[in-house]
């Protein structure tokens, strides 16, 4: 079943992870908030302590209106080296209680908006209150030396309105925290976990001998290409192990058919041998009956053996193959002309159909030799005197077709699918009548595969026995 959350299937792990990494930070984001709103709400209000080096000194402007230099406050602020402005709606300096320690005598309103600000850096404090009545004095403006004044937050103050301790508040934000930390990484691990688990039962069946397994990720992509690759993996080996098998089984087939192929010829050999030995063939004419049979017997001994090693050179990893590019019309006129002696003999009726225009195409000459002379003589074995024998070439976009067809008594439907196999004959019967060494349809599908073509059987009406040969351009 698929993962619910699919927007991670087909994704890179590095983006995957980058937005949980993000997701996690906005979980983080929102725990500090929400901690810090329940401290808010935890605390019963918080007080501003603005301390000064003399706490009866006030920097308010407002609190010196009554007394404007006759007072304890006003006396206190001239003790401190602070001094009071008296201006006008223009804001020009019309009066100073106090020593004033600049030379400013006008002030215009950026500028005074600017001094009020109380940066750091200013080296006087700013207050000012607007004077109320019909006289000349609009504001009152104060100034204290900067080092006079500083604004801080009473610490002690805040954490006495705490309704917990701060060691509470500590241990809660930490433990939020701790356990946000191991969600996510609960969560990632978990990620990555689940297709490697996934990946790693795989492997184990594998390893168990079952080649059929096949895995299924919903992961990012890069799980997803282990996973293809374990999938193509699990076929390669499959495939090569059952190849493996069969080439197994038609080895120990091909063994036994050789042993019985073999056994039968070289026994008569033995046979008439030793009758001669034995002088049982006294007469001339038993002498060369028995004769002939041990040279026919011999011959049939050499062409299967022939066959064989042809069978196994092209099945080994030496075997070197010449294709070039060659003109294939001529070439086949030239080894129909070579079995032509053998067609006559048999009576056959040969139809050699072959374009008069160039023909190329890329195969060896040998292994096209081969193959063509193989289907000839399987024709002339197996079909009775008289038989037609049809030999045409079909030029195509990308290939050339060959086709040998002939009318005679064809081959059982059954063994259609194994007609390619060694040790296979169309009279199905393991008996030497007809000479056959059941490899030549075998030797001749190899080399046409060898060469990049292929070979096939058919039957069409008129001619039971069709083998199509095509050769690439």
């Amino acid at each position: 079943m698929k993962h619910p959350w699919k927007s991670r299937d087909n994704r890179p792990l590095q983006t995957s992870l980058t937005l949980d990494f993000l997701l996690f930070n906005c979980m983080l984001l929102l725990l500090v908030l929400g901690v810090y709103l329940f401290i808010q709400k935890d605390i019963t209000h918080m007080i501003l302590d603005k301390r000064l080096t003399d706490p009866n000194l006030s920097v308010e402007a407002g609190h010196y209106l009554e007394e404007l230099g006759d007072g304890p406050r006003s006396t206190q602020l001239l003790h401190s080296g602070g001094w009071l402005e008296l201006l006008d709606s223009n804001k020009q300096v019309i009066r100073v209680i106090g020593n004033k320690e600049d030379q400013i005598q006008s002030y215009d309103e950026d500028r005074l908006f600017l001094e009020l600000e109380n940066r750091t850096d200013q080296p006087y404090y700013y207050s000012i209150a607007k004077i109320d009545g019909d006289g000349q004095a609009a504001w009152l403006l104060l100034k204290i030396p900067r080092d006079v004044v500083k604004v801080s937050i009473d610490n002690a103050m805040l954490v006495s309105y705490l309704n917990h301790s701060v060691f509470f508040y500590v241990f809660l934000v930490s433990g939020l925290i701790l356990m946000l930390i191991f969600v996510y990484s609960y969560w990632v691990t978990r990620r990555i976990k689940k297709p490697l688990r996934v990946l790693n039962l795989g492997l184990k069946q594998m390893m168990e001998g079952h080649y059929s397994t096949r895995i299924a990720l919903y992961a990012e992509t890069e799980f997803l290409r282990i996973g293809e690759s374990f999938n193509y993996m699990a076929d390669v080996i499959e495939k090569t192990t059952e190849e493996k098998r069969r080439a197994e089984k038609s080895k120990q087939r091909l063994m036994v058919d050789l042993s019985h192929d073999l056994k039968t010829p070289i026994t008569s050999i033995q046979g008439y041998a030793q009758a001669l030995m034995e002088g049982r063939g006294t007469d001339p004419e038993r002498q060369t009956k028995y004769l002939n049979y041990i040279y026919n017997k011999s011959v049939q001994v050499t062409k299967l053996i022939q066959h064989m090693l042809e069978l196994l050179k092209l099945d080994s990893p030496d075997f070197i193959l010449r294709t070039e590019r060659l003109e294939l019309g001529d070439h086949l006129r030239e080894i129909v002309a070579d079995t032509y002696g053998e067609i006559e003999q048999k009576d056959f009726q040969l139809q050699l159909q072959v374009p008069d225009e160039e023909m190329y195409a890329h195969y060896d000459p040998e292994l096209f030799a081969s193959v063509v002379n193989n289907l000839i003589s399987n024709a002339l074995a197996y079909n009775p005197n008289g038989t037609h024998l049809r030999v045409s070439v079909f030029p195509e976009d990308t290939e050339i077709r060959i086709e040998i067809a002939d009318n005679g008594v064809g081959i059982p439907k059954e063994l259609w699918s194994t007609i390619f196999d060694p040790f296979v004959r169309g009279d199905e019967a393991r008996s030497t009548a007809s000479g056959g060494t059941g490899l030549g349809l075998s030797i001749a599908k190899k080399n046409a595969e060898k060469m990049g073509g292929s070979l096939e059987l058919a039957s069409r009406e008129g001619e039971p026995t069709v083998f199509t040969i095509r050769v690439p351009k």
